[in-house]
Order: C-alpha cells, then sequence, then structure tokens
C-alpha cells in the first residue's frame, strides 16, 4: 500500500479535538446509555421490543428532521456559535430525560435531545473539514471517535451502576453535569469559526439546502452514510437483552463487558486513524467490513457462553464495526466545497440519525420477546440484515473515494 507523509497538529488544533471529542462524548453517552439500559427499561416500564425501538426512533428521526431544517442556515453562521446553541439545547433535552417518569414522557424527552443533539455531529465534522487537511483528518476521526469507547470504558459502565443504585434516569443528571463544564470551556478556549462566511453563497437558506441536495456527488456521499448508519443500528439497541436472556450473563456483568470493549476501541481507534492517513482508505473500509462481517454471523449465533468468551467476540467484532466508521467518515467528509461543508454536514447527519432511527425501529419488529425474562428471537436475522447492507456499503464507498480522488486530482492541476 501507498505510504503519506504526516502533517503534524499545532497546539491548538489538538485543543480542538478534545473539546469535539469531549461533546461527542456526551451526545454518543446519551444516546448509547439507551442499549444497556435497554433491558431494564424494558422490564421496569413494562415495555415490549417494538416501544423500547420507538424510543430510539423518536431520537433519530427528530435529529434527522432538525438537520434538514437547520442546513441551509448551517454555512451562514460561525460555527462556534452554532455549535453552542445546540449544545445547550441537548443539556436541556438531556435533563428533561432524566425527569421522565412515564414512557410518553420518555417520548417527547428523546424528541426534545434528538432535535438538539442529531445536530452537533454534523456541526462538528463541519468544524473539522473547515480546521484539518485532509491528510490530517484520519487521525482527528480516530482520536474523536475515542468518545465513543470513552462512552462504554467510563461513561457506560458508570451510567450503569448510578442507575442500579438510584434510577435509570440518574446517568441523564450524570451527563448534564459533565456537558454544561464542557459548554463553558467551548465559550472560553475556541476560537471564532468563520472562515467560510467569506465564500459567496445563496442568501436564500432553503435554496442553498436544495442546491446542496441536487448535487450528485454529494448525492453518493448521503446514500453512503445512510446505509453505514442504517446497519450499524440494526444490533445495537438489542445487545444488553440479547446478553442478558440469550447469553445468560447478569447485569452485574455488563459494566465489564462494555469496559473491555471500549478499552479496545480506545486502542483501536489512534491506530487506526493513524493507518487511515497513510494507506487507502477504501480498502482500509473494506478489510474491516469483512472482518466484522465474519465476527457479526458469528456473534448473532451464539449460545450461552462464560463472559470472557463474549468479551473476547465483542472486542473483535468493535474492532470491524469501528474500523469501517474513520476511513469512511475521512472520505465522505472530503466531498463538499468549503461553502457547503455546513449543509453538507447537516444533511449528511441527518439522513444518519434518521436511518439509525429507522433501523431501531425496524429491528423492534423484527425481534421478539415473549416475557421479560425471555430470550430474544430472531437476532440472528438482524445479522443477515447487516450483511447484506455492509456488502452494498463497500460498493458506496467505493463510488465516494473515486469521486475523492477525482477532486484532490483536480486541485493540484489548478
Amino acid at each position: 500500500m501507498e505510504t503519506k507523509t504526516t502533517i503534524k497538529l499545532s497546539k491548538y488544533q489538538v485543543l480542538v479535538i478534545i473539546l469535539l471529542a469531549l461533546t461527542q462524548f456526551t451526545v454518543v453517552l446519551d444516546f448509547m446509555v439507551m442499549s444497556p439500559l435497554g433491558d431494564l427499561l424494558m422490564k421496569s416500564m413494562e415495555l415490549t421490543t417494538s416501544q423500547f425501538g420507538f424510543a430510539v426512533l423518536s431520537y433519530g428521526v427528530s435529529a434527522g428532521i432538525s438537520g434538514l431544517l437547520t442546513a441551509g442556515f448551517a454555512d451562514r453562521y460561525d460555527r462556534k456559535k452554532l455549535l453552542l446553541f445546540f449544545y445547550i439545547g441537548f443539556i436541556l433535552g438531556t435533563l428533561f430525560c432524566g425527569l421522565t417518569t412515564s414512557y410518553p414522557m420518555l417520548i417527547a424527552a428523546r424528541i426534545v435531545t434528538g432535535i438538539f443533539g442529531g445536530v452537533i455531529g454534523s456541526i462538528s465534522m463541519a468544524i473539522v473539514a473547515d480546521l484539518f487537511l485532509l491528510e490530517q483528518r484520519g487521525r482527528v476521526m480516530g482520536f474523536m471517535q475515542m468518545g465513543f469507547g470513552a462512552s462504554q470504558v467510563l461513561g457506560i459502565p458508570i451510567s450503569l451502576y448510578i442507575a442500579n443504585q438510584w434510577g435509570w434516569q440518574s446517568p441523564f443528571f450524570m451527563i448534564v453535569g459533565l456537558a454544561s463544564l464542557i459548554w463553558l470551556t467551548i465559550v472560553l478556549k475556541i476560537q471564532p469559526i468563520n472562515k467560510h462566511l467569506d465564500e459567496k453563497t445563496e442568501r436564500n437558506a432553503l435554496k442553498h439546502l436544495w442546491n446542496t441536495i441536487k448535487q450528485r456527488d454529494y448525492r453518493i456521499g448521503f446514500s453512503a452514510t445512510a446505509l453505514l448508519s442504517l446497519g450499524g443500528f440494526m444490533m445495537m439497541p438489542w445487545g444488553t437483552a440479547f446478553a442478558i436472556n440469550n447469553l445468560h450473563l447478569t447485569k452485574e456483568q455488563m459494566p465489564s463487558l462494555f469496559m473491555v470493549a471500549g478499552i479496545s476501541s480506545l486502542i483501536i481507534m489512534p491506530l487506526i486513524g493513524k493507518l487511515s492517513d497513510k494507506v487507502d482508505k477504501f480498502k482500509l473500509f473494506s478489510a474491516a467490513s469483512i472482518w466484522m462481517i465474519i465476527v457479526v454471523l458469528f456473534y448473532t449465533n451464539m449460545t450461552p457462553v462464560p463472559l470472557w468468551v463474549v468479551m473476547i467476540v465483542n472486542v473483535l467484532m468493535m474492532m470491524g464495526i469501528m474500523s469501517r466508521m474513520v476511513p469512511s467518515m475521512a472520505l465522505t467528509t472530503s466531498l463538499p466545497e468549503m461553502h457547503d461543508r455546513g449543509a453538507y454536514m447537516s444533511i449528511n447527519s441527518s439522513l444518519q440519525q434518521m436511518a439509525g432511527g429507522l433501523a431501531a425501529g425496524v429491528s423492534g419488529l423484527i425481534v421478539f420477546q415473549k416475557t421479560k425474562t425471555s430470550p430474544l428471537e430472531h437476532y440472528d436475522t438482524l445479522g443477515l440484515v447487516m450483511v447484506g447492507i455492509s456488502i452494498v456499503c463497500i460498493f458506496m464507498i467505493y463510488r465516494v473515494s473515486k469521486l475523492v480522488a477525482k477532486r484532490a486530482a483536480k486541485a493540484k492541476t489548478l
């Protein structure tokens, strides 16, 4: 594979990465904690799999709609101000989640949180595209995705512990406290991010949105992102319920399971990020996808085994899943022009959220649980669906990589 020269990051760029990774940590934890709390929620609120799937779906749909509504305005304001506005809304929505006492309140709280939280990722990606070169973005994406691993190493085990002590609402209060500190730090430390305002763009927000959507190259990137999310969210909401009811693990073992998987992510992500900057991103994505397919087929057909076996399989599966995310995100964020990045990232994030929510809703109709303690049925079917979608994703990312290479070659001739 062809190697490339590594471009060093400045101190300010490192600071930006840390703060963006921390915002990702809180937003990801807010969403991810629904999965380990799933078994507890379904049992304490007496929810069916379809009801819990709808709770996850409500976040994704509201996040997607919010992203589309804000896409036309995303390139008209300082990206720092946008980040602060939506992050404070996310904090308030998460507080609402902690105060909920019924299923209707839970749905409403997840909708509010999704409206604000669903846009934060797109703003962060636009900031990355503005402040970092393509040759740096693999590392940046790798460190930012550490928020995913950190949410499992620290966030989810702590969340499960305090949920067992003080109720399932308590993890949301913890997120509110941490996110408030991060919000204040962004206010004080991040400089205005408004270079994109110097470039001429449409004054009409809806026209800007339409002009972004109608570009064929962008639509290829949108399709790839939606398919990646559709496959990725099929299994995630049911991980704890499957581990407890099918693999016969205990709820006391869940923090250890998530912690081991999270530690592996923290180790893997920086390595994959660096590798992504040195080798062909599509080849890396393809290899990771094939690896993930093999492990998913094995995992979804597992029967009761010791905890250490489940840990090993989860680490192997995490390697494949996370190793796909870094190169695919680095490629898709390279498609838009600077003056379109905010709108592109917003639409991209919207499709990602809606596809993820749709996947959770559909998977809630596929899996079935007869009683609170019965095994999940048809979980292996979800694995097969995910494999089929993953194969299509390889082709879509191939198309994206060709477009990025073509654009890079064109830029060199100018």
